[in-house]
């Protein structure tokens, strides 16, 4: 079976510094996959290579089947590729049910058209959902600045599935959170369609390994290992690779 996502020998330098060396990363529709390793290990930078955001120097980018290595964040957006980043973005003077019709509206209707009545009807229709299922039913009409951190994080998730994406980037969505909203954010992620891909960047490697079947670390701008989280968690190359183990 053909990986949804394949990079390869992808390479990316800035000036005399290599963030990333020859990296091969293939993602299968519906796999949960990590990418962890010390910091500047290269892995942000992998994410942005594979949203778009950063242009490689060398290799090549697959999704589903098609070579999308030149394409910008927006293309890719299209093509079913979101990425949530590390601080929630989203309109603050808009309620939660606006934002998510903002986010859904490009992928309904062309750009031009956006707020006709019955298409953004179409986009309202699937905002409730969307807020339901992430806990935020509640404050639906609440404007995005006056929610908490983790509710914006809950937000920018469906967001993000307004998109109908196949491949989610998730890029330390667990930055700032605290210890319930984190076991809340697990429970959410849990909870994601098996037709959605995951690649998720994060420091807790107790979320690691709650949510992924397979976990590729990183080191130096190469590929340090790849394996279940059972074989990374007693890797002696990853162990060694923090300083303070990662049991």
């Amino acid at each position: 079976m053909n990986p949804l996502l394949s990079a390869e020998e992808v390479s990316v330098r800035y000036g005399s510094l290599t963030a990333l060396a020859g990296v091969d990363l293939s993602i299968h529709e519906g796999q949960r996959h990590a990418l962890i390793g010390p910091n500047g290990a290269g892995k942000t930078t992998l994410l942005d290579v594979i949203g778009g955001a950063t242009k490689p120097q060398r290799g090549t980018v697959r999704f589903a089947g098609r070579d999308i290595s030149r394409l910008g964040p927006a293309a890719r957006a299209r093509r079913g590729i979101n990425r949530i980043h590390q601080r929630p973005a989203v309109f603050p003077t808009l309620t939660a049910t606006e934002n998510v019709v903002v986010a859904a509206l490009p992928r309904v209707v062309p750009r031009r058209r956006w707020w006709s009545g019955g298409r953004r009807r179409t986009a309202q229709h699937r905002a409730g959902p969307l807020l339901e299922r992430m806990g935020l039913a509640d404050v639906a009409a609440v404007p995005a600045g006056h929610l908490a951190h983790g509710q914006r994080r809950q937000l920018e998730i469906a967001m993000a599935l307004a998109g109908s994406p196949r491949l989610l980037l998730l890029d330390e969505p667990a930055a700032g959170l605290s210890a319930n909203e984190v076991g809340r954010l697990v429970d959410l992620l849990r909870a994601l369609p098996r037709a959605i891909a995951v690649l998720l960047v994060e420091h807790r490697l107790d979320l690691v390994y709650a949510l992924s079947d397979t976990v590729t670390v990183l080191r130096d701008g190469q590929t340090l290992a790849a394996g279940t989280p059972d074989e990374i968690r007693t890797s002696p190359l990853v162990r060694q690779a923090y300083a303070d183990g990662v049991a």
